[in-house]
């Protein structure tokens, strides 16, 4: 960074102009050069990412009035199709899960069901429960780990007692929604997808 007169060096310090050598007032000049026109474009984003969100929810009121109906909450899920179907948007909701200290309480009920079931379960099932209950490098359990145990059939009087507990253990502690663009050249080609990268607005 500098003004007319110096320019603040990586300790904080104040360096003449006339000492800075040349190539450096150039790299300096296009690293703040080109963070500005990126942080024009990520407002601009930004900006966009609102307002499409905004004309989707109008649109989505105004089919819902034809239904004397009010639409509340996050919208998503949807997918719209333009009159000759060659272009697609898609709002999808995401929820971030987390479980509570039920899920332990779960994974002792499920200790319990195996032990007592031993000689009927089967290695698979073993690998399935253990790699459920597995962190990660985060401490986080895979979310989709822990629900495939509901597939499992396992014959216990508790069996059905832990699967309650898992389900009490789940709390969604953020919601995000995504907005996807598509195009195809025609009924038969694929979607190809408008990337525009919204993760980080």
């Amino acid at each position: 960074m500098s003004n007319a007169q110096h320019m603040i060096n990586h300790e904080g310090i104040p360096v003449p102009i006339g000492m800075v050598k040349p190539q450096d007032k150039l790299r300096d000049d296009l690293v703040l050069s080109l963070f500005d026109k990126a942080n024009e474009l990520h407002k601009a984003l930004a900006a966009f990412r609102i307002g499409s969100f905004e004309d989707v929810n109008a649109f989505v009121q105004l089919l819902a009035g034809e239904y004397k109906q009010v639409m509340r909450g996050k919208k998503g899920n949807m997918t719209f199709l333009s009159y000759d179907t060659l272009t697609k948007v898609q709002v999808q909701v995401a929820d971030t899960i987390a479980f509570g200290p039920e899920l332990q309480i779960a994974k002792s009920i499920i200790d319990e069901c195996i032990k007592d079931s031993s000689e009927g379960v089967n290695d698979t099932i073993l690998a399935l429960v253990n790699h459920a209950f597995r962190v990660d490098k985060a401490g986080q359990v895979n979310r989709a780990s822990i629900l495939s145990l509901r597939q499992l059939d396992i014959k216990h009087e508790k069996w059905p007692e832990a699967m309650k507990a898992i389900a009490d253990s789940m709390q969604t502690i953020s919601t995000k929604q995504y907005i996807r663009f598509y195009r195809r050249a025609d009924l038969a080609a694929p979607w190809q997808s408008l990337s525009l990268d919204f993760a980080a607005v």
